[in-house]
């Protein structure tokens, strides 16, 4: 069986002395951690990787010597490594030497059954410590044959054991210790003052936040946004639903129970970080709309706006009076429905010209909500839009009530000719037998209703297409608002400035191969691809509009089915 020693690049320079890590008996690897050198006494080294087994949970100990030649002038320290392994037992002891004037290493191990030294099937695999203990392994989520998944039960075994020895690395050579170590860390602890202030300053901020968030959860659970009037609208406005959104995240970034493992943590960091930019674009926007007077300007051009796309529906409507495109319509229902429909764009304009003189005040308070974010801004915006296009919704409600009826009318009809009726209890098509007069009564109706129907089917028609552009303007803001939402960006920033941080698993490249000598290989991280990224850790979003099948919408709009904007009760999704 092959033989595997995994050795840190940082200890390839250190002076003779012992490994110690953790025996893999299961792969046949040994996991080198550090190394102790001279002068140490056998007890208290002994006594050093007791307090770290404690500590890591991990079973660490002495696997074998190191000897660096180079840095050593007494060649009697061969002899004495050797005989170290009497007093730390372990099977097998490695023996790893750097030659003097030789870049090729020698590696065996001692058997002591046998008492003699092997030095055939070793694997000596270099890896970067500092990367993979920083680094967290995302084995592949799917694996097709097992082969691959024991593969990726082996890397994570070494990965985990260098990640959870940070006691280990928590001393240098400047320590005043029994025990003298090499390991990334050993020339000088990592460390910033500006990080362990954060630290310090993020206790207290955090609990004025979570006091701040309980008297605000405290107001949204009270019993007045219970009541009708307010609570459709809390549900229904997509302002009320991002804000929502936002109160839970901060409740998470607030909370002061730890993260349980990596996913946790790296969700709160992308949480935290989407909520910093979104604050930002935020305070940009509203900083851009309250410099030149830009509130203003736009709030003189909205209502020109108005006006104009009032003028667009009633040329729209005069046309469709008379013969659109030459169709041949109903005189009498084509009159009735476009004086109907002019007379509420009558409505909509005089509402528009009687808020005209608050609508710049309106503007400017809600231009403050930007400082929530760049998100909620944008929700403001459609609602806005919602609110400023609410008779050309109307108008497709309207239509479409019309257009529903006759379908179902003429398709109800169409059973009274075969002898057939519509079960309500059973859900189901039943015969039924019809007199003389039922038949004469379902004749009138089915013609009348199918003369009239080209002339509401195309009033619906129109006010579809209307509705449907705006609904893909709104749907476009959203769908904005989703990116900003369940955008990774903290762990999108982390794979582009560190990408050995996350990890989909390692490649070895060969750096020496002689005969009796140790292959050598160094084994180096492959970062996780953005796309990987982005499936593993996108955060879950708050839209509040329905998502209907291609094949669901098309029937809705066929049968006359209104489209609503939000997430209908009872209503079945695809």
């Amino acid at each position: 069986m092959v033989l595997k020693v995994f050795f840190p690049t940082c200890c390839s320079s250190a002076e003779s002395g012992i490994l110690i890590g953790r025996w893999i008996s299961e792969q046949s690897s040994a996991v080198v951690l550090a190394v102790v050198h001279f002068p140490f006494i056998p007890v208290q080294v002994k006594q050093y990787l007791s307090q770290v087994q404690q500590v890591t949970k991990i079973k660490v100990s002495v696997l074998g010597s190191w000897s660096n030649s180079k840095r050593e002038k007494e060649e009697s320290l061969s002899k004495f490594l050797e005989d170290l392994g009497t007093i730390f037992a372990h099977e097998p002891w490695i023996q790893i030497s750097k030659e003097r004037d030789s870049k090729f290493w020698s590696c065996s191990t001692l058997q002591k059954e046998s008492n003699s030294s092997k030095e055939e099937e070793i694997i000596l695999v270099y890896y970067d410590q500092r990367k993979v203990m920083l680094s967290q392994l995302h084995p592949p989520a799917n694996t097709s044959t097992d082969c691959k998944a024991d593969d990726a039960s082996k890397l994570t075994a070494v990965f985990d054991t260098v990640a959870n020895s940070k006691i280990l690395f928590m001393t240098d050579k400047y320590d005043d210790g029994p025990v003298k170590l090499t390991h990334w860390q050993s020339d000088g602890v990592e460390a910033s003052i500006i990080v362990e202030l954060l630290k310090q300053a993020s206790v207290p901020v955090c609990l004025l936040l979570t006091f701040l968030l309980s008297l605000t959860s405290v107001v949204c659970k009270s019993r007045m946004l219970k009541f009708w009037p307010l609570s459709f609208l809390w549900s229904k406005l997509s302002t009320c639903e991002q804000l929502g959104h936002r109160l839970q995240h901060l409740q998470i970034i607030s909370s002061s129970k730890k993260a349980q493992n990596q996913t946790q943590l790296m969700r709160k960091a992308n949480i935290f970080v989407s909520l910093l930019i979104d604050v930002a674009l935020g305070i940009l926007l509203m900083s851009w709309l309250y410099r030149k007077s830009r509130i203003g300007h736009l709030a003189d051009t909205l209502i020109p706006v108005a006006d104009h796309i009032a003028e667009e529906l009633q040329d729209l409507l005069q046309w469709l009076m008379g013969a659109p495109a030459g169709l041949k319509m109903n005189r009498a229902l084509d009159q009735v429905l476009g004086r109907f429909f002019l007379y509420h764009i009558h409505l909509w304009i005089s509402y528009i010209h009687l808020m005209s003189p608050f609508i710049e005040m309106i503007l400017w308070y809600v231009g403050l909500s930007a400082c929530l974010g760049l998100t909620v801004a944008l929700c403001i915006l459609s609602d806005i839009i919602a609110l400023l296009t609410f008779h050309i919704y109307c108008f497709y409600v309207y239509g479409a009530r019309l257009y529903c009826l006759k379908v179902y009318g003429l398709s109800s009809l169409w059973r009274l000719f075969r002898g057939k009726k519509w079960n309500v209890l059973r859900q189901r098509v039943d015969s039924c037998s019809y007199d003389l007069d039922q038949l004469f009564i379902g004749t009138l109706l089915f013609t009348i209703l199918l003369f009239l129907l080209p002339t509401t089917a195309l009033y619906y028609l129109v006010f579809t297409l209307l509705r449907l552009l705006v609904v893909v303007v709104q749907g476009l803001i959203h769908l904005l608002v989703d990116l900003i939402d369940s955008l990774p960006l903290y762990s999108i920033i982390l794979r582009f400035c560190r990408s050995y941080r996350l990890a989909a698993g390692v490649k070895f490249r060969v750096l020496e191969q002689k005969q009796g000598k140790p292959l050598r290989l160094l084994m180096q991280i492959n970062p996780l691809s953005y796309g990987s990224l982005v499936q593993r850790y996108r955060l879950p979003t708050c839209s509040c509009y329905p998502k209907d099948s291609w094949t669901s919408l098309c029937r809705k709009l066929f049968f006359g089915e209104l489209i609503y904007p939000w997430k209908h009760k009872g209503e079945k999704q695809d």
